[in-house]
């Protein structure tokens, strides 16, 4: 739910085009009287999610004000210097105008453009969304510190309903406003969370006008679809190769070669989660290797040490590789890892049995085909 509301805390703003601008300009108005000379940034994200400086101005009697030509819509953001938080802004040629108090950016108003006006009226709900949790989230402190279980009990059920309510504010925007540079961020987030079944993701895309499946995330989004074909229950899995801890390259189809059920897990050193359904795999391991099950742990740490620690300290004694790239991995990019522990079952022609199994399911699931075997 968190990633949900990462789109609608604070995500977005499109500018369109007015007849055929030549670049953009983007002007903002700072309330509350900020100092002259206040610096304000403007930075997006690389290839890696990092951010990166694109240009600076200063404020002058609560203005400011930055121009350019963008390519195509991007996610910006404007820093103010001193000030906690940002402004989401998503360039595009043409004009776009930003207000924002100085002491509270995070309820910035953006105008200018037909897609402003589709982001405020997406933006506008979204507040009243996270108010709701926030106010939830008080109320559960509150009674959690008088030992008040019935609420907390009470609350929690009614989270789980708001989680839905976020959920389906997001579906019915991007279904509803299929001309929306927002859509087509929900939808991305939407498959990244797998929120919904990837059914209803391919249905949402194709209902997207021609204008947003051109943009940069749509054409990811089109990616991570056609790869999802590759990966479903029932095809054979895309075969890759990475290096592994000794610095040989070993390919997925060397250990398939050799065994009649093979696991690929996806899992890091770094990943709470991961270490913790070690174990599991650790006893499948021990009491199925002899008759035909192995391992093949795919690392997305970015550090040698500690992917080597964690082999050693969970006694993984499988195959591993790793790019040490975490989800930039072009393994993970083939098989739309963004979340893990991740795990596909192979049987011994390569084709994907299962997924994501973990505790005794895992045990199941193998036992169930060995015996077959």
């Amino acid at each position: 739910m968190k990633r949900l509301l990462a789109i609608t805390l604070g995500v977005l703003f499109l500018s369109s085009c007015n007849s055929d601008p030549k670049g953009y300009t983007l002007s903002g108005t700072i309330t509350g009287e900020p100092e002259n000379g206040t610096k304000i940034f403007l930075k997006t994200t690389d290839s890696i999610n990092q951010l990166i400086d694109i240009d600076t101005t200063t404020v002058e009697n609560g203005l400011f004000s930055f121009s350019g030509n963008q390519s195509g819509p991007k996610m910006h953001y404007l820093f103010v210097d001193k000030v906690r938080g940002n402004v989401p802004v998503i360039l595009e040629n043409g004009t776009i105008e930003v207000e924002f108090p100085k002491d509270s950016i995070e309820y910035a108003k953006l105008k200018g453009t037909e897609q402003n006006e589709l982001f405020m009226d997406f933006l506008e709900e979204s507040r009243k969304l996270s108010e709701r949790a926030r106010s939830m989230q008080n109320d559960m402190r509150v009674a959690a510190q008088q030992q008040d279980t019935a609420t907390v009990t009470a609350l929690r059920e009614e989270f789980i309903e708001f989680q839905e309510d976020a959920k389906n504010f997001n579906i019915d925007f991007a279904k509803n406003n299929p001309n929306a540079f927002v859509s087509v961020l929900v939808i991305g987030n939407l498959l990244a969370t797998k929120a919904v079944p990837v059914d209803e993701i391919k249905s949402m895309f194709e209902g997207l006008t021609p204008e947003m499946k051109q943009t940069e995330p749509a054409k990811k989004i089109a990616e991570q679809l056609e790869n999802l074909k590759s990966t479903e229950i029932g095809a054979v899995a895309p075969d890759f190769s990475a290096p592994t801890p000794s610095g040989d390259v070993l390919a997925l189809s060397d250990v398939t070669s050799k065994a009649k059920l093979t696991l690929v897990d996806f899992w890091a050193g770094w990943c709470r989660p991961c270490r913790a359904e070690n174990p599991n795999i650790v006893s499948v391991y021990k009491k199925y290797h002899d008759k035909g099950f192995d391992v093949l742990g795919v690392s997305l740490d970015n550090k040698e040490d500690l992917w080597k620690n964690a082999i050693a300290s969970d006694g993984l004694e499988w195959n591993h590789i790793s790019n040490l790239q975490r989800f930039q991995d072009p393994i993970a990019r083939l098989y739309n890892i963004n979340a893990i522990p991740a795990a596909f079952l192979l049987d011994e022609n390569g084709v994907i049995v299962a997924r994501d199994l973990r505790g005794p399911a895992l045990e199941e699931k193998v036992a169930e085909i060995l015996g077959k075997s």
